[in-house]
């Protein structure tokens, strides 16, 4: 057999075996799509707002010790940072020059009037002084012993130990042995470790979404740990440094430190619609989100509106057919109107 006649033989044998494909081509002449499909679903995500923060005490969890009157600081006990126990001793303070003068005084002031209410009783039982002689005498014993009593309460008596009201930790610390202190000047900061709270700000409408005793989750900066928590506390009120409404989160015991910056998730309400991952949502030209459904083995592209995104997954909204299962890959190359092939057969709703 010449060559020529061997390849006539070979083109036939071929175009014979491109004959089936081309039958099918000629009888199914629309493209078709491979991918992967998702069923549709009702369900509900949770509206999450994310919220950053530091780690303080309550309200009833700090106290800011201060000085009772004016003094030097002579013995300071504790560092900042530490933890102390109830009645533990932070900072001794001694008295000052002028408020050990005017303890002295009272001293003197109440051993005169003591002396002065004696002599006019022994008059007064003679009859040589009134009534309100002896009163006047009386008051300015009294008067002496509250001056006196007060002086020794602010610690003019001689040296004052301040001590932990209850187990805390030291946040700040203003005393440094031998320096002069006023009446009033903060000496100690302190904060219980079991009445901490995440305190953080949130734009106006997030908080008008939020109340007290919503359910939360904590991260403090650099752990993988989220903590359980609840809200405790929503200002009415923007703050005006910052624009952000004041939040306060109440924590657990034993899971984060006074100073921690911290990340919470609060859940306000329950959103409800179609549930879909985020990979099935696309984005047309205008900017405006969509979906592809498969109907019966044909795709057609949905409208939708973002209800809410939680993760990787999204609620949307809009005219859809609650039975056709939709496009989770290979949907950016579908059309209105093209067919569709089922990358896993048996998967439900493929419409084949």
């Amino acid at each position: 057999m010449s060559r020529r006649m061997i390849a006539w033989v070979v083109c036939v044998a071929l175009a014979l075996a491109a004959l089936p494909r081309l039958v099918r081509a000629a009888a199914d002449p629309t493209p078709s799509v491979l991918v992967t499909l998702t069923p549709l679903r009702t369900g509900s995500l949770p509206h999450v707002v994310v919220a950053y923060g530091t780690v303080q005490p309550s309200n009833t969890g700090g106290r800011v010790l201060m000085a009772a009157e004016s003094g030097v600081i002579g013995t300071v006990y504790v560092r900042v940072g530490q933890r102390v126990a109830a009645g533990a001793p932070l900072v001794q303070v001694l008295p000052s020059p002028q408020s050990a003068a005017a303890y002295h005084q009272a001293l003197s002031a109440l051993k005169v009037a003591r002396s002065l209410v004696r002599s006019t009783r022994k008059l007064y039982g003679l009859h040589l002084a009134t009534n309100q002689q002896l009163a006047a005498a009386e008051k300015t014993e009294l008067d002496a012993q509250a001056n006196l009593a007060a002086l020794r309460a602010a610690g003019a008596g001689g040296p004052d130990v301040l001590r932990a009201p209850f187990a805390a930790v030291i946040t700040a610390l203003s005393a440094e042995t031998g320096s002069i202190v006023s009446e009033g000047s903060p000496l100690a900061a302190l904060a219980a470790p079991d009445r901490l709270v995440l305190a953080a700000g949130v734009v106006p409408p997030q908080a008008l979404s939020m109340a007290v005793g919503d359910a939360a989750v904590v991260e403090a900066t650099g752990s993988d740990q989220w903590v359980a928590a609840r809200v405790a506390m929503r200002g009415a009120a923007s703050m005006p440094n910052s624009g952000l409404v004041p939040v306060q989160i109440a924590l657990p015991p034993g899971k984060f430190m006074p100073g921690e910056v911290a990340k919470a998730r609060i859940t306000t309400a329950q959103v409800h619609g179609f549930l879909v991952p985020h990979a099935a949502l696309l984005v047309n030209g205008r900017g405006a989100p969509y979906v592809v459904q498969a109907v019966n083995g044909i795709a057609h592209k949905v409208p939708v509106n973002v209800l809410d995104e939680y993760d990787d997954q999204d609620i949307i909204a809009g005219a859809l057919d609650p039975h056709a299962p939709v496009v989770l890959a290979g949907d950016y190359q579908l059309a209105d109107g093209m067919h569709i092939r089922v990358a896993k057969p048996g998967a439900a709703g493929t419409g084949q």
